[in-house]
């Protein structure tokens, strides 16, 4: 069995999706002469696993839950910490825990893993 789809609910789809695809490499559907461009977008990994985003007025999820990316080295890891610290994400430095990992709030109200 694969999993096939996650969809998480955010306060801004446009920014949640922008950042999905600089950082992380995800590929978004074009919905740009799609009403539901604000309200909604449909984005694929590598592996085609969709992940969908949805608008909310509010969102609250768990003080743990996060989604997770995971990299191929540990310089990767501080790599993609660099560029989110350089583009003005309050980022903690990686640590040592169950990998070389770090979090990020990412627009829209979500916690972003990275981890090697």
């Amino acid at each position: 069995m694969k999993l096939n789809h996650v969809n998480l609910t955010v306060t801004d789809v446009p920014a949640a999706r922008q950042f999905l695809e600089k950082y992380f490499g995800l590929k978004s559907i074009d919905t740009s002469e799609d009403a539901r461009g604000d309200s909604f977008a449909a984005l694929f990994d590598d592996d085609r696993l969709v992940l969908t985003l949805m608008k909310g007025a509010q969102v609250s999820y768990p003080k743990t839950f996060h989604i997770g990316f995971a990299q191929e080295s540990e310089e990767k890891v501080n790599e993609i910490h660099q560029r989110l610290k350089d583009d003005g994400f309050n980022v903690a430095p990686p640590q040592r825990s169950h990998g070389w990992t770090f979090y990020v709030k990412a627009p829209g109200g979500f916690t972003v893993e990275v981890l090697a």
